[in-house]
């Protein structure tokens, strides 16, 4: 079984990545190799932020490592939260109900609710040069995932995270709260990026 480290500890994401991936994969979280430094994230581009999470970590440990990006693009608002999209609301932590509500509140009456999520996801591959592991190598690759769909005007359902009480994909009737992790798990946009992902590696 491959061993790869995901640079999270939020375990929703966790969940939903061990899930998607199966059990050709060992997947390991930050606290499961014991970081639990405060990774910065200052980039201005969701594929900056995946790639200084990843580097970290191959900086520091030196292991097989991804990291992801995801950020919520409304048309109406010229692609805001965007890379913002979890601290939208200000503040240190990531308040989803505080972010719901001023998403809400931009776009008031407007009747332009397109949006669309996207993920990027950073893998740096540890490689091996000799048969003894002592000389490696890293591969880098980048993977992106995006489903679209509109914002709701009001809140629907009780599952899943973040803006997914207001965001309803293209195709379907019900926000990603109320599909339900099994559905959603196939056609999020992390869904397609680990997809990706997981293609790729399975290759390897």
């Amino acid at each position: 079984m491959q061993t790869i480290v995901f640079a999270t500890n939020n375990q929703h994401k966790l969940d939903e990545i061990r899930s998607i991936l199966g059990e050709q994969f060992n997947i390991q979280s930050l606290s499961d190799i014991g970081c639990h430094a405060d990774i910065p994230e200052t980039s201005d581009t969701l594929e900056g932020n995946a790639m200084q999470k990843a580097q970290y970590i191959w900086d520091h440990y030196h292991v097989s490592v991804f990291a992801d990006d995801t950020g919520l693009e409304v048309e109406a608002l010229n692609g805001a939260p965007g890379v913002f999209s979890a601290r939208y609301a200000g503040g240190e932590g990531h308040d989803s109900e505080a972010n719901m509500q001023k998403l809400l509140h931009e776009l008031a009456e407007n009747n332009n609710r397109r949006a669309q999520f996207r993920t990027v996801i950073a893998l740096i591959l540890k490689k091996d040069v000799c048969p003894c592991g002592c000389t490696s190598i890293k591969e880098v690759h980048e993977f992106e995932g995006i489903v679209t769909g509109q914002i709701t005007r009001e809140r629907h359902g009780n599952e899943g995270f973040g803006y997914d009480p207001i965001f309803q994909p293209d195709g379907y009737d019900t926000t990603f709260a109320e599909l339900g992790m099994d559905i959603k798990n196939h056609i999020s946009h992390r869904a397609r990026a680990v997809g990706k992902l997981a293609d790729f590696l399975k290759k390897q």
